[in-house]
């Protein structure tokens, strides 16, 4: 563990834990902090994916229509968005572990709702529930992973829970896919719900807070402004955040789609979703592990090239092979892996410099970065891909138009950073 090297602030050896749980907390350990991060940034994905097989079940059940049920998606998708841009400050102000531990009694009690909801109007309100709860791991997590290292270890931690986090983009369609197979639909978020009661668990007896008191910051209306204003108001922020969120959009419109495409373009049913996830996780863990293994050895520019060759690759031979051939199973998913390979490399060298921009509001600069991506997620799940969804031709240019726009905004960042420079030496 690196020592913060705050100005003027003297370095925290251990990271402060609260008095009521100091006596009885044993502190995790790198290993058991990426697994446990990883599993609070799992929440989303599972809140997602596991879910989207039992779409007709769900229409059947509530007397719903199909574009009801995909309306679920779409409200839990913009309350997360609209939520995570507050997860930050929250932690800023009033401890990392103190979000972590109310964002996870919140997220149980919208899942207990969504498997006793009796009409869709029901489901989309817990559904609302769970996505203002559900962000809270990923945004403080990437704090907490700030608060604790720098640079090449920060990198290597980061990429290590996106490692584990994988898993669950894998597993939870295929999960989601035999649940509603042999049982109901409504034991889907049963399940979750145990698993955020699990979680709560381990985070009340092992997780300690990494923001001392001295280094909060207030939660006042004034304060928070100027916060604000000042990360949204950098165009190097969007610059770089954009990269992130519209590499995420590529892949994002493939899962949204997923409920129509699959059935009606490959002719699977909701047991074989595992054909999407599988090559996209696979991609996604091995794009990770590199990048968990160059962290250091490379710089961060350099590291992000790499990744956009990937992007770009597989993106173009995915609209190639489609404008020539049928949609066909393996062929029409293969591209996918190595897409993902792509964004895991990109994506936590990108991350780190946008956290960078402000070190001081860490927190609150991981709010602004994920509500970035996850607003492309809801357009992506609310516009795109319903647009989109008729046909892997179409999907496989959209996700070639996101990449390729991810790449001009890196492009413009690095410019816009040298101007800066040049502008900087010419005042001097």
């Amino acid at each position: 563990m690196l020592p913060d090297t705050t100005p003027d602030i003297p370095p925290d050896p251990v990271p402060p834990v609260p008095p009521r749980t100091r006596p009885h907390m044993r502190p995790l350990g790198r290993g058991g902090l990426a697994v446990v991060l990883a599993g609070l940034s799992m929440l989303g994905p599972f809140s997602i994916d596991a879910y989207l097989p039992a779409f007709p079940n769900i229409q059947a059940s509530l007397g719903a229509s199909a574009i009801e049920v995909q309306q679920s998606l779409t409200a839990y998708m913009l309350s997360f968005a609209a939520m995570v841009l507050w997860h930050g400050a929250l932690s800023d102000g009033f401890g990392r572990r103190n979000v972590i531990l109310v964002s996870l009694v919140l997220f149980a009690i919208g899942t207990v709702g969504c498997a006793a909801a009796h009409s869709v109007h029901y489901l989309w309100f817990f559904r609302v529930l769970q996505g203002i709860s559900a962000g809270a791991g990923v945004v403080v997590g990437r704090a907490i992973i700030r608060d604790l290292y720098h640079d090449a270890e920060a990198a290597r931690l980061l990429s290590m829970v996106t490692m584990i986090f994988s898993i669950a983009p894998a597993v939870a369609p295929i999960m989601g896919g035999f649940i509603v197979k042999y049982t109901d639909w409504r034991a889907i978020f049963l399940t979750l719900f145990a698993f955020a009661v699990g979680l709560f668990i381990v985070c009340w007896r092992r997780l300690p807070e990494t923001l001392p008191l001295h280094k909060r910051q207030p939660f006042n209306p004034r304060f928070l402004v100027h916060n604000y204003r000042e990360i949204l108001g950098s165009p190097l922020f969007h610059l770089k955040s954009g990269v992130v969120a519209l590499n995420f959009a590529g892949l994002f419109v493939y899962i949204t789609a997923a409920p129509i495409t699959l059935p009606t373009q490959l002719h699977l049913g909701p047991d074989q979703f595992g054909w999407l996830f599988i090559p996209s996780v696979g991609g996604i863990f091995t794009g990770a592990l590199v990048a968990n293994r160059i962290a250091g050895k490379m710089t961060f520019s350099r590291q992000i090239g790499i990744g956009f060759c990937f992007l770009l690759a597989a993106a173009g031979c995915n609209v190639l092979y489609h404008l020539f051939m049928p949609p066909s199973i393996p062929w029409s998913m293969v591209p996918l892996f190595f897409y993902t390979f792509g964004m895991s490399v990109v994506a936590p060298a990108a991350t780190l410099l946008a956290l960078d921009l402000f070190p001081h509001i860490r927190g609150t600069v991981a709010s602004c970065q994920s509500f970035e991506t996850t607003l492309a997620g809801a357009i992506v799940a609310g516009v795109v891909a319903p647009a989109l969804a008729g046909s892997v031709l179409w999907l496989a240019t959209g996700q070639l138009v996101c990449t390729s726009a991810a790449l001009l905004l890196w492009l413009a960042a690095r410019g816009y950073r040298q101007r800066l420079a040049l502008d900087t030496v010419k005042q001097q």
